[in-house]
């Protein structure tokens, strides 16, 4: 592969180099790990570009509103990338990636990009290689990255360790005042809204929204929140209400935070927190390799015999990884 050529296309904003790109990187092949690592060292990965997370339970409409988000943006002449997250099936291991069909408008547009990717195992709504792939969109010049999340609930939370900003979708009714302080995703939000406030739901959206933002006042002001973040809005994704105001939202919070240094700071601990998960993933993927298989396979068999206590077990499979003499007893 011409690492060059194709990281030379990446910087040009060629789509396709792209969808290739992120392709290696989600590959699990070692050839393909090490052909990905070249490629990121490669790469300008200076820019930057505002990465904002978002989530929120299955059928509260993400799909339309960054879909109406997205052409709001790229009328306005930005460009947008869309790294959306489906989840795989625990028994086939298949995802449906219907993304770009749901957004069918916004994948037409010549100044978006949009990458389903399935989130196989990876737990925390986002893909094992979700960060790179937003390092490979910030190289290809784009300004604004939207990572769509799984929508999994509450645990949803390791999207924050890789945006910016990070908004949350409800729906009407959805929740009393006292799902709003309830820990984990929720502290997580800067900006909560409430989508499908339209037609019948309107007031309903209303009545929400004067909810979570009662429970917010509730929590613990965060240090890199201005007055008056978190908020809570309402939009209507189908009828393109409401949609100016959060993007002005959340320019205004992102601008605060440069100015405070609050922006270099979270972007400096995020890449502390993916450099050491790198190396929890190259530690792990030693267990990978033939001769590692094959102690760890003898050593469970000890165990399931009765022969071998598990704790023991471990132990001594370690000291075999390190190169190290098994202790006895």
């Amino acid at each position: 592969m011409d690492i060059a050529g194709m990281a030379e296309r990446i910087a040009g904003g060629e789509r396709r180099a792209l969808a290739r790109a992120i392709t290696l990187v989600e590959s699990g092949r070692a050839d393909h790990r090490a052909q990905a690592t070249e490629l990121l060292a490669t790469l300008d990965t200076g820019r930057q570009a505002l990465r904002i997370g978002l989530s929120g339970t299955p059928g509260v409409g993400k799909s339309t509103f960054i879909e109406s988000f997205g052409k709001m943006l790229t009328a306005q002449g930005k460009r947008v990338a869309v790294l959306a997250v489906d989840p795989s099936s625990a028994r086939s291991g298949g995802s449906i990636l219907g993304d770009k069909t749901r957004m069918d408008e916004l994948a037409r547009d010549p100044n978006a990009f949009i990458r389903p990717s399935p989130s196989q195992t990876h737990l925390g709504g986002v893909a094992r290689r979700t960060r790179e792939a937003v390092a490979l969109c910030e190289a290809a010049g784009y300004d604004v990255v939207l990572i769509e999340t799984v929508g999994v609930g509450q645990s949803e939370t390791v999207v924050a360790q890789m945006s910016d900003l990070f908004l949350l979708l409800l729906a009407p009714a959805g929740g009393d005042e006292l799902q709003g302080v309830k820990r984990g995703i929720m502290e997580m939000a800067d900006l909560i809204v409430i989508n499908k406030a339209d037609g019948d739901l309107k007031a309903t959206a209303v009545r929400t929204q004067a909810d979570y933002a009662g429970a917010l006042r509730l929590l613990r002001k965060r240090a890199q929140d201005p007055d008056g973040y978190p908020k809570a809005m309402t939009v209507s994704a189908l009828e393109d209400r409401g949609l100016p105001e959060v993007w002005t939202a959340l320019e205004e919070l992102a601008e605060w935070r440069r100015e405070t240094g609050h922006w270099d700071a979270t972007r400096a601990a995020q890449a502390r927190y993916w450099f050491e998960e790198a190396v929890k993933a190259a530690l792990l993927a030693e267990l990978e390799t033939p001769d590692a298989q094959a102690r760890l396979k003898a050593l469970s068999q000890a165990v399931a015999a009765g022969d071998a206590e598990p704790t023991v077990a471990a132990r001594d499979f370690v000291q075999q990884l390190r190169g190290e003499t098994p202790q006895a007893g």
